[in-house]
């Protein structure tokens, strides 16, 4: 079963606004066993909104909607699926009180703009709105079924998992997908491909491999499609610990999470804890860190020293070790390392100092240079990077890099 998502609003085209609502619809989707075969942004054009549902007929047989809904005269989804569907407005009385009832809530007068929220095509179904004004719509048109609803993200997410995807699983017999992820680090995807070569050739057609990298990462997907959810879920299992056993020296983990909750993961099932000491990723591996619930578990938190002062009071590193050997070095990366496991008392931590860009490099040091260490109490790691002349680029390469060898030293221990 093939569906397309079509997001409509200029304000997508012009990069006002990212679009997630394709990227939540198509998980969404995946996991009820439907597959998505285009995603498609267009703009607040009559002629474009026409166009693209034409095409998407051709393409699927769900076509997912969302945008244009709104009272205001640049809305003009709805005038526009009335029009290709051929057909004229009815008042609707749910959507009519929906709408009645919204306002008296916020104490608010309801305007005739609001009131026009009730109209809607005629040969539509009335997918209510509980959290704002706009109704979705669910038409069935020609061996298609088309869903329109708001743009605005939780509106459109309650309004498919409370209605559109119940709707969906009882309307159609659907397949099951599943999925299984493999996290590795450190090794890029040719040298992957190349380690589990015969592991891919030797699978069935029904069962696909992707590599998708990022960053010093690559995640190792499984996907499999069919009609017996047992028997499937049996020979993804198997094909995944072929993978696994082959290449277990660089895996972090067995599902699809990022790194870094992956090692939060891992050093919190052994009641581990982790501080860090930042100089040139400005606090972005906190960030990484703190971004995710119950990170407190095993993050002490850390410091970011820029300046020669903070190093030496913070952390400890000598004045003589700064002023001979410069702030990016591996004498002062060793001494950031485990001035953080000292003062801060964590088990491990994680040093970083270099040169981010896109100035204050020199010909000894040039822009990218960058000093990583990791420690516990019994061993410190130490590597030097050279990366490229961008600034944000250098900041998040240095912040996997680092994540990367502090996975190599947990495993250390492990083994």
């Amino acid at each position: 079963m093939l569906a397309e998502i079509i997001t409509i609003g200029d304000e997508i085209l012009i990069g006002q606004i990212v679009d997630t609502n394709s990227a939540w619809i198509a998980q969404e989707l995946n996991k009820i066993g439907i597959r998505v075969k285009q995603i498609s942004s267009v703009s607040d054009d009559r002629s474009h909104i026409l166009k693209a549902l034409a095409e998407a007929h051709n393409r699927a047989q769900i076509i997912l909607i969302t945008g244009g809904l709104g009272p205001t005269k640049d809305d003009i989804t709805k005038r526009t699926l009335a029009e290709y569907f051929n057909v004229g407005f009815t008042e609707n009385a749910e959507a009519l009180e929906n709408v009645q009832q919204l306002f008296k809530k916020y104490n608010r007068p309801l305007l005739e703009v609001n009131r026009l929220q009730a109209q809607i095509p005629e040969n539509c179904e009335v997918i209510l709105n509980k959290n704002g004004t706009a109704p979705g719509m669910w038409f069935n048109y020609d061996s298609r079924v088309y869903v329109s609803m708001p743009g605005v993200p939780f509106e459109m997410m309650y309004m498919m998992e409370d209605q559109v995807l119940p709707k969906l699983k009882a309307s159609f017999k659907l397949p099951v997908i599943i999925h299984k992820t493999i996290l590795t680090v450190g090794e890029g995807e040719s040298f992957l491909a190349e380690r589990i070569a015969d592991i891919e050739d030797s699978l069935p057609s029904h069962i696909k491999l992707a590599y998708l990298p990022k960053l010093g990462q690559v995640r190792l997907r499984l996907s499999g499609y069919g009609d017996d959810e047992v028997l499937l879920q049996k020979e993804l299992n198997s094909f995944a610990d072929q993978l696994l056993f082959r290449v277990a020296n660089v895996v972090v983990a067995e599902e699809d999470i990022s790194l870094e909750k992956a090692i939060l993961n891992k050093m919190e099932a052994r009641g581990l804890t982790l501080s860090v000491a930042e100089s040139c990723t400005g606090g972005y591996i906190s960030h990484l860190f703190t971004q995710h619930p119950g990170s407190s578990n095993v993050f002490f938190g850390g410091t970011v020293s820029y300046s020669y002062e903070l190093k030496e009071s913070v952390l400890g590193v000598k004045n003589e070790t700064l002023w001979q050997h410069g702030a990016v070095s591996l004498e002062t990366v060793t001494e950031m390392v485990e001035g953080a496991i000292l003062n801060f008392k964590s088990d491990y931590a994680i040093a970083v100092t270099g040169v981010a860009g896109p100035g204050g490099g020199t010909p000894d040091k040039p822009v990218g240079t960058v000093w990583i260490a990791v420690a516990s109490a019994t061993k410190t790691v130490t590597k030097k990077f050279t990366f490229g002349n961008k600034r944000l680029q250098n900041i998040e390469r240095s912040a996997i890099s680092a994540l990367g060898m502090l996975n190599t030293l947990l495993r250390e221990v492990e083994n």
